[in-house]
């Protein structure tokens, strides 16, 4: 029996219809034209909305409502024609729950993507079927691949200005999917649509009876998202401790948080790392009501038997399945600031609710995205950049590796400076059928303050 069967109430079951999910693309292959298309067919935009977007398109001098408007919300996406930030956006069906990040398609803006798709469990990667596989779409199937997006949609767009070709969708179908099992997407749909005149996005195409597979709104509606929380290692990020210390809760001592995944119970023995710390779990608090059992992602204060010493940034984790605290962190990273990241960079390394500083002490190597192949010894990673990094804490840090943990395996590195984020980043290999051994390096030396 699962936890989603013993344990689980029903609105936490119906909970699990939400998908969220990003679009990602080449510039101008109708990723904005197909999120309008799909809102409009599915009777999600509001009559006021598509009013305004019928009186821009007029202004333009277009004859039909250009229904990319509805998520190019920036002037300058509207003047340019582009999309520049992530938008999202929330509807549903009777059959699910949706939030859809439309994120840019251009090379600089690929950074926006890892912000789009880090939550996501499903990404939609756009080709213009007159162009077929570029350099921008290996790209992002590259960022779903390493960001670990479990369901990844090939939507081969504009069909109509290739006759609706089969051979045309055949051909770039199978490029893509070779390309995305090289990376170890572990599941590639194709789907052969047209945005600008709907066809295969929430209705089926009358021009393309050689395809028998769903539009892009039913594989939305139907693809697998449920997990049960108990399958995952139980991850609790403490964010707040509540001392009240009042007539009425005099002794009372709870850490507030997110649980980012798996079940804790009341009764669990569990570890407070870094410390390393034990005790067992004496009740959970969830909306002011005691209750016996909570899973991921429910937001929660947790009591302990023993007076430990807790603060934010202290991980709980279920004591048969502690990660072990290193200072020694190796992982993948997509690097989205403008200014380069450097070996001997310092820098503060925000993993869950805790911060530390770091030091970064080799890059090992950059992913060219032509080949996947790598570069070595790169010396820095520039804008849009993938590479692995080796960097030293100042203190332990309760990793996962991403591959088997999003919430616990990710990290970011921000400029202690002025707070700017500049990397984002993945503990352990980087894709899922591939590893790149990290070099050792000298340590590049402990000045300003920066003894690690």
């Amino acid at each position: 029996m699962t936890i989603s069967e013993q344990a689980v109430p029903a609105e936490q079951t119906a909970a699990t219809s939400l998908l969220r999910f990003a679009t990602a693309g080449s510039v101008d292959d109708g990723k904005s034209t197909l999120v309008g298309r799909l809102l409009h067919d599915s009777k999600s935009v509001l009559a006021d909305q598509l009013e305004a977007v019928e009186h821009a398109s007029r202004s333009r001098g277009a004859a039909a409502p250009d229904l990319a408007l509805l998520t190019d919300g920036l002037r300058a996406e509207r003047e340019q024609g582009i999309t520049i930030d992530v938008a999202y956006r929330y509807f549903a069906t009777p059959r699910r729950r949706f939030i859809l990040a439309d994120t840019p398609g251009h090379v600089q803006y690929t950074r926006n993507m890892v912000t789009g798709a880090s939550t996501a469990e499903l990404a939609v990667v756009l080709v213009d079927a007159r162009n077929g596989v570029v350099e921008q779409t290996r790209r992002h199937a590259a960022v779903a691949a390493l960001l670990r997006v479990p369901h990844v949609v090939l939507a081969v767009n504009k069909m109509d200005l290739v006759d609706y070709a089969e051979p045309v969708f055949a051909a770039i179908a199978e490029e893509f999917t070779a390309y995305a099992a090289s990376l170890g997407v572990p599941e590639i749909s194709a789907i052969p649509i047209s945005a600008l005149a709907g066809d295969n996005v929430v209705t089926a195409s009358a021009n393309m009876d050689w395809y028998g597979g769903p539009t892009v709104l039913e594989h939305l509606e139907t693809v697998p998202v449920v997990s049960d929380p108990g399958d995952d290692p139980a991850r609790f990020p403490v964010q707040y401790v509540i001392r009240p210390q009042t007539a009425e809760h005099p002794d009372y001592r709870g850490y507030a948080g997110q649980l980012a995944s798996g079940v804790l119970r009341v009764g669990d023995a569990v570890t407070v790392l870094p410390s390393g710390r034990t005790s067992t779990v004496h009740a959970i608090d969830a909306l002011g009501e005691a209750v016996d059992v909570a899973w991921a992602p429910q937001s929660v204060t947790v009591r302990l038997a023993d007076d430990l010493d807790i603060s934010r940034g202290d991980l709980l984790v279920g004591s048969a399945d502690a990660p072990a605290p290193t200072r020694d962190v190796e992982a993948t990273v997509c690097h989205v600031a403008d200014r380069p990241l450097t070996v001997g960079a310092r820098v503060l390394l925000k993993h869950t609710t805790r911060t530390v500083k770091a030091i970064v002490r080799d890059i090992p190597s950059r992913l060219t995205l032509a080949d996947l192949s790598q570069h070595p010894a790169p010396g820095e990673l520039a804008a849009n950049d993938i590479g692995r990094v080796v960097l030293r804490t100042a203190e332990p840090l309760a990793l996962d590796a991403y591959a088997e943990s999003r919430r616990t395996g990710s990290f970011l590195l921000i400029d202690p400076a002025d707070g700017t984020t500049l990397t984002a980043g993945m503990a352990g290999t980087a894709f899922a059928d591939t590893a790149v051994d990290a070099a050792a390096a000298a340590d590049p030396g402990d000045d300003e303050g920066w003894d690690l």
